[in-house]
């Protein structure tokens, strides 16, 4: 019996005491990492932390002076009987046929209406509550004050709603105390299905051999021992085993000192809440894995925005440009006698439909000042999309290396959850950008000036031939040309304008076409810019938010400690 006790005080005493305070900042750690994992994770892997702390808000509201215990056990092993014969009464019926009942009764040493919201928190009905406070009790029963025993329904019965009912108790009280008999203590159901679900809850659990008086003094210890053996497979070995017979008062003993030091020290309900702690974490513990890297490292960033910029059509754009710069200059600095051609062709920017901001109020813009919603650019072809599509899977790989799957899912799915609205995205940041194409160089001016020049020049030339041909037709005083050695000034100013007007649209041409690479290049960085923008908004900030996320759930789970 020393022995017997001594392992008993180890189990629910020793270095097992819950700090409230410790159990209370283990729950908010939990809290902590349901709020960062919300929404990133599947609903149902995340469903028992969030019943834990539910549960847990509940429990530790109502009173903490009482302790809620209950008797669980198969049909048959007695508990009902245990039941009465623990409060000296006869309130649990006595059945001998499957199924008996299907409501839990509840007995309460002490005052009934000081539990009365522990017994609603659990279901009680009213009309199955007993209370022990009667004078005629005794003062054997005072060591017992503030017990809340509880009988379960049987949890293998016929019905399926007593076992559901049975799963939720079991999930509320603060001790359980299992209830076998010698016939069928080791019947699969109440091990596989029951026990070793409770392996994390040691500290709450207690199973008794009851019926013990149907064994003799020789059978008794063997079957303990067997007993003892089951429990070490299902991972409760240390667990208090009692042997009790509610039909002798001396057996029910043990049983009855067990329950008035679990009253006593006020844990059960810590030590319950602390083991569904580690319980739930060990449950979260493959949804957590190695640190997550601090950002997008600048390689994958550049591939994204290169395949962006591939399916915006940044390649064209830019292309485009450099046309229009050359059909613009050319506009400028050409030989006005031919401008008309010009206009003929449209610009290129014009025919793709694009007109920054700057150029608003010119004959390049809309006149209300607007930037297109949308482009004419081509679509992107099956080699540009699939160039997007191994640059987001680059982004997921590169920066979920390391996370256990269910984030990497998480990140991946960040990565795509814009997707949609990358096309109009893409070609607004396009549309938007200022190509610097928009406005008249300087240089362009006095070419153009010059040219005008030259041209009036040809034209003043041509008109004084003219003129000298009509006087000489008819037949007026002829007048002689000022000579510039031989030629006549006219024909000097004719051909000398037009072929000045020839040559410096020819020399201009070489820096036409450097100034239209050089707006080429720049356009190409602008709208790359721009595009980038756009895969940091679209893809790199959600992927951000979620190893956000991450980090915070993997501090706070490591904060709720590690499940023992």
């Amino acid at each position: 019996m020393t022995q017997f006790m001594g392992r008993v005080r180890e189990a629910l005493r020793g270095n097992r005491r819950v700090d409230p305070d410790i159990l209370i900042g283990r729950l908010d750690a939990v809290q902590s990492f349901l709020d960062a994992a919300d929404g990133h994770l599947p609903s149902d892997r995340l469903v028992p932390a969030h019943t834990l702390v539910e549960r847990a808000g509940g429990r530790l509201a109502l009173s903490r002076d009482h302790t809620l215990v209950a008797l669980a056990g198969a049909t048959g092993s007695g508990k009902s009987s245990l039941f009465n014969a623990l409060a000296h009464m006869h309130l649990s019926p006595v059945g001998v046929r499957r199924p008996t009942t299907g409501q839990a009764f509840g007995c309460v040493w002490g005052a009934a209406d000081e539990a009365g919201g522990l017994l609603d928190w659990v279901g009680v009905l009213p009309r199955n509550r007993f209370a022990r406070e009667s004078p005629l009790d005794g003062d054997d029963e005072a060591p017992l004050r503030g017990l809340v025993l509880l009988d379960l329904p049987d949890f293998d019965s016929v019905e399926a709603a007593h076992r559901v009912e049975v799963d939720r108790l079991l999930g509320l009280v603060d001790l359980i105390v299992w209830v076998v008999d010698p016939q069928k203590y080791g019947d699969r159901v109440v091990h596989e299905a029951y026990l070793r679900e409770f392996h994390r809850h040691k500290d709450v659990t207690v199973v008794v051999l009851n019926q013990a008086d149907r064994l003799s003094t020789t059978d008794l210890p063997k079957v303990l021992g067997d007993l003892r053996r089951l429990l070490e497979e299902d991972g409760l070995g240390g667990v208090p085993v009692v042997a009790t017979a509610a039909v002798q008062d001396a057996a029910m003993v043990e049983l009855r000192r067990l329950l008035e030091r679990t009253v006593a020290e006020r844990q059960a309900a810590l030590r319950r809440l602390n083991s569904d702690v580690d319980t739930a974490l060990a449950r979260l513990d493959d949804l957590v894995g190695g640190p997550a890297p601090a950002d997008v490292d600048r390689a994958t960033s550049r591939r994204l925005a290169d395949a962006l910029a591939g399916v915006a059509g940044v390649p064209a754009v830019a292309d485009a440009t450099e046309r229009a710069y050359r059909h613009r200059a050319g506009a400028a600095t050409g030989w006005p006698l031919v401008k008309f051609w010009r206009k003929l062709r449209p610009d290129p920017l014009r025919r793709l439909h694009l007109h920054t901001p700057t150029v608003v109020g010119t004959e390049l813009a809309p006149a209300d000042g607007t930037v297109p919603a949308t482009t004419s650019l081509p679509d992107p072809s099956a080699a540009q999309r699939a160039s997007l599509g191994i640059a987001l899977r680059t982004v997921t790989d590169t920066t979920s290396g390391e996370l256990p799957e269910a984030w990497r899912v998480a990140v991946g799915d960040a990565a795509r959850s814009r997707l949609g609205d990358l096309p109009d995205a893409l070609d607004k940041a396009v549309a938007g950008t200022e190509l610097g194409v928009e406005r008249k160089r300087a240089w362009w001016r006095a070419v153009g000036l010059l040219q005008w020049l030259l041209t009036l020049v040809a034209v003043a030339g041509l008109g004084w031939l003219v003129a000298g041909y009509i006087v000489r037709a008819l037949g007026l005083p002829r007048f002689d040309y000022p000579m510039v050695g031989e030629v006549p000034l006219p024909t000097l100013g004719l051909l000398g304008g037009l072929a000045a007007g020839i040559l410096l649209a020819l020399l201009v041409k070489p820096f036409i076409r450097w100034g239209a690479r050089r707006a080429r290049r720049r356009a190409e960085a602008r709208m790359r810019e721009s595009v980038a923008e756009v895969g940091r908004e679209q893809v790199i900030a959600p992927v951000r938010a979620v190893l956000r996320d991450y980090t915070t759930a993997r501090d706070a789970y490591a904060a709720a400690g590690p499940p023992r």
